[in-house]
């Protein structure tokens, strides 16, 4: 399972912050098909926010079809995102570790760093599309 959490200072609502960290879990393998979501009431206990909130979130991934309602049982992940082996994830982690070893030690903080894959990434996406 994982541990969900919300920044208020981030400008993203926080219904889309649930939203993005379920997308990631999938992406990374953290949830499978068939796992049940923290109910309504728990989490938004735990994260000290409106239960509508994350009402709004899980609706999001039921109109995704990510995620599915089920009465009386709570939310269960319906549909897997497509990602990598384990494996090869493991592999691409290390070397982005690696890397951000040597970005740190280079004298980069963490928002230069944020700022710089921010920055490579959208111009990955830019390139992709072309």
């Amino acid at each position: 399972m994982i541990e969900f959490r919300v920044d208020t200072g981030s400008g993203v609502p926080p219904y889309r912050q649930l939203v993005h960290q379920v997308e990631h879990a999938l992406r990374l393998g953290q949830l499978q098909v068939g796992d049940r979501l923290p109910t309504v009431k728990e989490l938004a206990k735990n994260l000290v926010i409106n239960p509508n909130t994350v009402l709004k979130a899980y609706r999001e991934l039921e109109h995704k079809g990510l995620a599915k309602g089920r009465p009386g049982q709570g939310t269960f992940i319906e549909r897997a995102l497509t990602g990598l082996p384990a494996e090869k994830q493991a592999e691409l982690r290390a070397g982005l570790e690696s890397w951000l070893t040597e970005a740190h030690r280079a004298g980069m903080d963490a928002d230069g760093i944020a700022a710089l894959v921010a920055t490579v990434l959208a111009e990955f996406r830019l390139e992709e599309r072309t």
